[in-house]
Order: structure tokens, then sequence, then C-alpha cells
């Protein structure tokens, strides 16, 4: 049997200026995944070096409906344009924090530097030193204080709080519960840690990864063996 136990684990990832990636709940793990894979012909565990061999195998050869025996629940802070790509992952569980109930605070999210458009990558953006950044920053943020403002009055003046909004920007931070099976959110990483993905959504991508790597050990290991393989 696995012990974990011991491992250190870091639940609370802050994130870009003002967000953050928390796990908030977590059941099964490496042998859960096992025993459920055991279970399909009435076997038990047969020890560590032999569970892990089989989640290797498993991995490798696509039977992955052991996985999801095992669930993630995260408590996630982040702007609303990383949120919607996020969410197009849908086999998972949302639950986000709604502007028709609730008044938005003033966070919204700051960028240290912006990116110049990839000419080779229609979705992708480059770091680039020939940027006036503190041009561009004042241009940005009397943009989003415009907004805020805008908003604000608006309310004040008897607006329905689902109507005001509307002239919020999506660099606003958001929050919302994200309930995962390890299969999905194994998906998730290999799309959202590849260099394609944008910069933003790939630095929660990490936070969950060193997450995941803790609480299921075995498992990423065995992926990032398996996509060694097939990189090699």
């Amino acid at each position: 049997m696995q012990d974990t136990k011991n491992k250190s684990e870091k639940d609370l990832y802050p994130l870009l200026d003002k967000g953050f990636v928390k796990l908030v709940d977590f059941m099964g793990g490496d042998q859960r995944a096992v025993d459920s894979a055991r279970v399909s012909f009435g076997g038990v565990s047969k020890g560590a070096e032999r569970d892990r061999k089989l989640i290797e195998y498993l991995l490798a050869n696509g039977h992955l409906s052991p996985f999801e025996h095992t669930v993630f629940q995260f408590h996630i802070k982040c702007p609303i344009f990383v949120a919607r790509q996020w969410m197009r992952h849908r086999i998972a569980s949302y639950n986000e924090v709604s502007a028709r109930y609730t008044e938005v605070k003033d966070e919204f999210y700051t960028p240290a530097a912006f990116r110049v458009q990839d000419k080779n990558n229609k979705q992708g953006s480059l770091a680039a030193a020939g940027l006036d950044n503190e041009k561009l920053l004042k241009i940005y943020d009397a943009s989003i204080k415009a907004s805020f403002d805008s908003y604000s009055q608006l309310l004040k003046a008897g607006v329905a709080r689902e109507m005001a909004r509307m002239v919020l920007p999506v660099a606003q931070f958001t929050q919302f519960h994200w309930s995962v099976n390890a299969r999905s959110l194994l998906n998730f990483l290999t799309l959202r840690l590849h260099e394609h993905a944008q910069y933003e959504i790939r630095q929660y991508a990490a936070a969950i990864k060193d997450i995941f790597s803790a609480k299921m050990p075995w498992t990423w290991e065995a992926f990032e063996k398996l996509n060694e393989k097939k990189a090699g």
C-alpha cells in the first residue's frame, strides 16, 4: 500500500498579481486507480512495485477509466479571460461567483509586461523588449479604472448588477470551484502546460501540476515517462 502521509504538500499557490489556486478537497489517489482497475477481474493489490507497473500499463494502453475514481476539488481565482479558456474543459463541475448576486470588487489583472503577436502562431504571443511598457501600462490602467468607475456609477444610479457588469473587461478577477477527476485533469495539464497555451493559464496549470504530483506521485511519474517516450 502506498504511503504519502509524510509527503510535503503545498495546497495554496498565489498566482499572477492577485490570483491563486487552492486544493479544497481530494478523494482517492494512485491506489484508488489501481484498485478500480483490479476490481474488473476481482483482484486486489499485489504490492507497491506491481501496482506502480499497473498504473504505467493503464496510461500506456489508454485504459483510463480507473483514474476517474480519484477526484480533486480546487478553489480558483483568476482573470475572466483565463476562466473562459479553463471552462472549455467540460468534463468537470464548476460553480463560479455571480456578478448578478454580488457586487464586483476592484480587482483586475495587471500584466508585468506586454507581449507582441506571434506571427507564426495566430493564437500565440511572444516576449518583446521593444515595447514601451510604461506607456502601455498607463493606457491599460486608465481603461480599467474607467470601466470600474462606470460600473460604480451605474450601480449608484440604480442599474441592476446583472446589467452594470456589462461594462467590465475580461481582466476582472473571478473565482470558482472546480471538481475534476484525475483522468480529465491529466488532459487539462497536457493542453495547458503546452508552450502554445497562453502564458497566464500556464501559470495555473504549473501550480496544479505540483499539487497533482504530490497527491498522485505514481501516476504523475508514469505520465511524464510516457510523454517523454512519445516525444523521443
